[in-house]
This record gives C-alpha cells, sequence and structure tokens, in this order.
C-alpha cells in the first residue's frame, strides 16, 4: 500500500501528477453538479402538469431535488476510486475492460449522461467496502482520498489483485476516523467496514437487530441502511414512509445531519414519547410503577377492559320502513355480536361492521318475503334509529384515555380485568391515589401515554410505516415496544443497541424477549465487536464494567492504532476538574465534560465563574465553542473527541440500583474519540480498581 500526499496550497511537481490529476477529476465533478443543479432549477414544467394539484406536487419534487443537489463545500464529493481489471459478466456493472469508477455521497454525471461519481449505494460500488486479498472481486486498485475541509490532499493506494503487496492498515482510514468531531453527527460512508456494509445492504423485507458496543458504528450503520434502502426501494418506500426513532432530543439533533448530507431529507426523526402523545405529560412514576406499566401484561389488561364494553344482546331489534315491520331476534344479534368477538378485530372496526351486519339480516328478511332491496336499503337500515340505538347499547363506542383513566383510579375496574395477571400488590402500585375529574386534568406519565396508545391501537390500527429505525433500543419497556412495533406491522425495523448499556429499571434481557414484543421475533440478531470509535486503552478500562453489568456479553476490541490519551487522576477541588477541561481544550477538536445529573449545577457555576463558555448536551458545537457540560443521564449515543468525567461514584449513585449506575458510568466513559481523564475525590468504584 503506498501514500502520496500534499498540502492544499502546496504546488504539484512532476512527481505529484496522480494527486494533481485527481483534483482536476474533483474539480470537474464539481462543476458537474451545479450544472445538474441548474438543470434542475431551470425546469419549465408549465405545459406537463394536468392542474394545481400536479403542478404543486411537482413544484415540491423539484425543489427536494434542488436541495439534494447542492454542493456542500466542506464534505468531499467522492472518497474513493475502484480500478476494475474487466468488464464484469454480472450486472456489478457495464462498460470496457479497466473501467475506473470514482466512489461518493451522490451520483453526478456530465452533460452526456456519462456518471463521473457513483453513489455509494450503487451495486458498482460495493467492492469498494467488501473486497479484499483473499476476495479482490476483480478489483485491481482501491484508492482512498484524504482531504482537509473540501481540498482533495491525499491519496492511498491498495492493490488487491497484487500477491506482492502486503495487507495494511489503511492510514487515511485511521485518520477519518480519529479526524476532529465539532458539529454535529457525520456520516460514515467513506469508512464502512464489510461486516458493517452485510448490515447496510441486508434486504428491506426482513428485520435486522444490531448488538453492538460503545464505538462500534451501530447508530452510523443504522442511518446508512436507510439511506441505502432509500436508494435501492425509494418509490415503495416514498409510499409507505420511513422512520429513525431515537432516546431523547438531544440524540435526534446530533444526528439529523447524517441523512441529508447522503442526499435524503424526507425521513422523519421522533422519540417514542412523540409517537405516543394523545396525552399532555405532565406526571411521574416512581420505578416500581413505570416497571408495571411498562410490562407486556398491560396489554391483555387493556383488551380486556376494551372488550369488556361490549354487552351480549338480550333484546330483539325492530326496525320499521314503511308499513312492513322487520324483528331481528335477540339470538340472531348475539351470534352476530360473538362471530364480531371470535374475529378479535379492533374495537372501532367492530363497533362501525355491527349495523352493517344487523342491517343485512334484515335485507335477508325482505329477501324471504319477496322483496329486492340493494345496498342503498342495507345503508338506510343500518342507519335506522333502532339500529343505532342498539348499537350504542351492545358495542359502544370507547375512548381510549378515559378507559386507561378509569383502570387507574378505580380499583374494581382494575381489578376485574387485572385478574391472574397483575397480584394485588402490583394493582395497587399503579393505582393513583388521588381522584382526577378529567382526561385533561390528569397528570399523565410518559408510562400512561404508552398505555393509552395501546388502548388506541385496540380501537382503530395504527398506521404502518416502510421501515423504522430504532436506536439505543435496550432502554426500551416492552409496552413501548409495542408502541414500536405497531408503526411496522407491514414493513421491517432495524434494532440498535447495547445490553451493557441499558439504564432503565426495565432495561432489555435479551434481544429475543425485545424483538418479541416488537413484534419482529424473525429478525436476524448481528453483532458489531470491533471498536472504531473508542481508543484501546478506554475501552479496556471500561470492560472491567461487563462481568458486572451484562456478563457473557464480548467485549469490544478496539482496531485503533492509536491507544488515545487516558489517565485517572485525583482531585482535590472542583478546580482540578476545570484544569483538565482546559488542558484537553488545548487539544483540537470537541471536548466533553460529563458529570452525575447532581453535579452539574455545581459545575456549571464553576464553569461560569471561570469565565468558560459552554453548551448543552445536543446543541452543535463550534470551532469557538467546543466544550459540552453533559448530565450523565443524557450522554447515551454522544460522542466527543475528549472527555473529562467527573465522579465516577457520583455517576454510579445517581441511580436506582447499583446496577443501573455501572451500566450508566459504562456509558459515560465510553464517550471519548481520542482521550479520557476521569477525575475523582470519592474512592472509584470497586468494579474499576
Amino acid at each position: 500500500m503506498s501514500t502520496l500526499s500534499e498540502g492544499p496550497s502546496g504546488a504539484p511537481s512532476e512527481s505529484d501528477d496522480p494527486l494533481s490529476r485527481e483534483r482536476s477529476h474533483l474539480t470537474r465533478s464539481r462543476t458537474a453538479l451545479r450544472a445538474m443543479r441548474e438543470d434542475a432549477e431551470n425546469l419549465d414544467i408549465r405545459d406537463v402538469t394536468a392542474n394545481w394539484v400536479n403542478a404543486e406536487v411537482l413544484h415540491r419534487q423539484i425543489a427536494e431535488r434542488i436541495k439534494a443537489l447542492a454542493d456542500l463545500s466542506h464534505t468531499p464529493l467522492f472518497f474513493g476510486r475502484l480500478d476494475y481489471l474487466h468488464a464484469p459478466g454480472s450486472d456489478l456493472a457495464e462498460g470496457a475492460e479497466g473501467e475506473r469508477f470514482y466512489i461518493g455521497r451522490r451520483h453526478v454525471h456530465d452533460a452526456d449522461g456519462d456518471p463521473m461519481v457513483i453513489d455509494w449505494r450503487a451495486p458498482v460500488s460495493q467492492p469498494f467496502y467488501r473486497a479484499s486479498k483473499k476476495d479482490p472481486m476483480d478489483v485491481g486498485l482501491r484508492r482512498r482520498f484524504g482531504y482537509t475541509g473540501g481540498d482533495l490532499t491525499a491519496y492511498e493506494d491498495e492493490h488487491l489483485s497484487d500477491p506482492a503487496e502486503t495487507a495494511a492498515t489503511s492510514k487515511l482510514l485511521q485518520q477519518e476516523i480519529e479526524r476532529p468531531r465539532v458539529g454535529p453527527m457525520r456520516d460514515i460512508v467513506a469508512t464502512i467496514q464489510p461486516e458493517q456494509d452485510e448490515i447496510v445492504r441486508s434486504g428491506l423485507s426482513g428485520s435486522v437487530c444490531v448488538q453492538g458496543g460503545p464505538g462500534t458504528g451501530k447508530t452510523a450503520v443504522g442511518l446508512h441502511r436507510v439511506a441505502y434502502l432509500l436508494y435501492a426501494h425509494r418509490e415503495r418506500l416514498a409510499r409507505t414512509g420511513t422512520l429513525v426513532i431515537g432516546p431523547n432530543k438531544s440524540f435526534l439533533h446530533y444526528i439529523e445531519q447524517v441523512l441529508p448530507a447522503l442526499g435524503e431529507l424526507e425521513v422523519r426523526q421522533a422519540t417514542v414519547d412523540d409517537l405516543v402523545a394523545h396525552v399532555e405529560v405532565r406526571g411521574s412514576d416512581d420505578a416500581p410503577a413505570a416497571v408495571i406499566k411498562g410490562d407486556a401484561r398491560m396489554a391483555e389488561v387493556l383488551r380486556r377492559a376494551v372488550r369488556s364494553h361490549v354487552t351480549v344482546p338480550t333484546e330483539p331489534v325492530m326496525v320499521v320502513r314503511g308499513s312492513r315491520r322487520w324483528r331481528v331476534p335477540a339470538y340472531e344479534l348475539e351470534e352476530i355480536v360473538r362471530e364480531l368477538l371470535d374475529r378479535d378485530i379492533r374495537y372501532g372496526a367492530a363497533h362501525q361492521a355491527l349495523p352493517q351486519r344487523i342491517a343485512h339480516a334484515v335485507l335477508v328478511q325482505m329477501e324471504r318475503s319477496g322483496e329486492a332491496p340493494d345496498d342503498r336499503v342495507q345503508d338506510a337500515v343500518a342507519r335506522n334509529a333502532a339500529v343505532k340505538a342498539a348499537v350504542k347499547a351492545i358495542w359502544p363506542q370507547v375512548d381510549p384515555a378515559k378507559l386507561v383513566l378509569r383502570l387507574l383510579t378505580d380499583a374494581e375496574f382494575l381489578a376485574a380485568h387485572a385478574e391472574g395477571l397483575l397480584d394485588e400488590g402490583e394493582q395497587k402500585e399503579i393505582l393513583w391515589a388521588k381522584p382526577v375529574r378529567s382526561v385533561k386534568s390528569a397528570k399523565w406519565s410518559a408510562a400512561d401515554a404508552v398505555l393509552i396508545d395501546e388502548a388506541t391501537d385496540l380501537v382503530q390500527r395504527t398506521h404502518s410505516l416502510g421501515h423504522v429505525v430504532l436506536d439505543e433500543a435496550q432502554d426500551l419497556s416492552p409496552m413501548q415496544y409495542r408502541a414500536v412495533g405497531r408503526r411496522c406491522t407491514t414493513g421491517s425495523a432495524t434494532v440498535l443497541g447495547d445490553l451493557a448499556q441499558g439504564t432503565t429499571p426495565w432495561a432489555t434481557r435479551s434481544w429475543e424477549e425485545a424483538l418479541g414484543h416488537l413484534g419482529k421475533g424473525d429478525a436476524v440478531v448481528e453483532e458489531l465487536t470491533a471498536g472504531f470509535r473508542v481508543p484501546t486503552d478506554v475501552i479496556t478500562y471500561a470492560s472491567r464494567l461487563l462481568p458486572h453489568i451484562a456478563p457473557g456479553l464480548a467485549p469490544v476490541a478496539s482496531v485503533r492504532e492509536n491507544p488515545g490519551f487516558f489517565e485517572v487522576r485525583e482531585r482535590t477541588a472542583d478546580a482540578d476538574v476545570l484544569g483538565a477541561v482546559e488542558e484537553l481544550l488545548d487539544q483540537e477538536g470537541s471536548v466533553g465534560l460529563i458529570a452525575a445529573d447532581a453535579r452539574i449545577r455545581v459545575l456549571a457555576e464553576a464553569l461560569t465563574a471561570a469565565g468558560r463558555t459552554y453548551l448543552g448536551p445536543g446543541e452543535e458545537t463550534t470551532a469557538e465553542t467546543r466544550l459540552t457540560l453533559v448530565p450523565a443521564s443524557l450522554a447515551k449515543g454522544l460522542e466527543y473527541d475528549y472527555v473529562v468525567l467527573d465522579e465516577p461514584r457520583a455517576v454510579v449513585d445517581g441511580e436506582p440500583d447499583e446496577r443501573t449506575g455501572l451500566r450508566r458510568l459504562y456509558v459515560a466513559l465510553t464517550r471519548a474519540v481520542s482521550g479520557l481523564i476521569v477525575t475523582h475525590a470519592a474512592p472509584l468504584p470497586a468494579e474499576l480498581v
């Protein structure tokens, strides 16, 4: 493997001709991209739209294409090149022998339509991620490019078909992984590894669960999988929709620029709380109540409560039409009701079907008497006052929020429907101590909102999307999994998480159990164990906790050649913490000061007194403000070049139990990309010593 590089301001010499030629191709490609954008801007659709509705839709589509064709000056247009030995006989690529392809974030073509940059998701690009010495995939040369800002400054060649060239770690790949992080999360399209690429390119029809420790790239894999699926199945997903679910707003803000950088602008992002926002959440539960409300048994409690509103009829229905009276006897009504119950369709759908079924029974009698009624007559009978009254008495409408409110405030109602599911102690735990006047005045908790969402689905089917990505899934309760699963009953899911980072009282115990609650029991579980983000010394230290928080889980093995900076310091005052922060701010890149939630106010005051500006989690770092003060409860999913972790013992003690506290500490310890300083006055947790 050979590397040639040059500073952005240096003049190319004769030996630098390859780099000069690559820069020239970059310039021409950017020119071609601008031309593509101008073509889109100059489109005249006046003669191709039938009406104003079509015109508006087409205008919106063109506007989205123009936005997607933006040339991001600091984002490399292409990051690699493939030189094929032959024109492949399969559909991998088309063209003459020795054809060359530049691999980038999006497709770019010249005025003649010939490709100048190939989309990384295209089949012909796959060998850039998968080809190896053992399986070169007919690639003679793989070239990686290095950039400084938007300037191409280096390249690195790998001759896959040359047996004389030994395999070596790509220096540019290492540099890209370790490049300082300022701003939101960036894509990893230039550094996707073979095992990650296999997950990214897996089919739309199947669901995938990715277990990955800190720094294995599971979040990036999930986002790139969305981008790939939108490329491969764009029309289908344009109809059915895609959704990325994250643990909190800070996390979603951190990742929100990844998909737009890959040209995908229409993917919705939300938290689970956003999905189930049927009521305003103004209250909270203690841990025991939240665990019970999040238990899958509550789904059956709710199902029983909803169906309890159905009353088996004991009186006939008399329908008067003109001078005739038509009587539907009670036994026939009972048969209709029991059939609807046995079919187990949505409560609301059955409520709508019942008047039609009663009307049909009347029409059968009419036909037997010699009449010839049609569908209009059946609809009229279904709207008859007697039929409507019968439906109201037999199968009344149900308000999901009112139903859940009654369960949580009426001990007898809860006992009747929780019998054999929840014991008396569990029922007492979730009952509200004080009566509530109405749904609006109730102080609903986040767990209550999930129960209302379950009840809503029992009444009326939830809309299903084509694909859902669920990140940090290990923190979801069974009922939350069910809420997410309802959003992809007819689609597929990508589930991302790490069992060792579960920090809720109801944290996932196994992926098989979680996938069952999600309704994706047939999902393939993949494990990523190669760590690209966390330095060797840091992940080795953090992995001391694994036997105590996730026995049997394989530790992450860092593939970084740079061991990173790591130090544990005993401190005597908060000034020592600020000193460590200032020391790391002397380095290039972002710095995160992570502390137990209870310590945040004290540290914030100390930073302010010292004149040091800082950001909150999720806020975008800049070259001027590179420090973020992070409560340990919000650190999950975030990453910083350097981290100061304050008082590990306080992080552990801030959680309701020791195991959850140690898991929270494991998360906090693994947020650094290049260096970590642990400061402590209290003794370290024994598990770290």
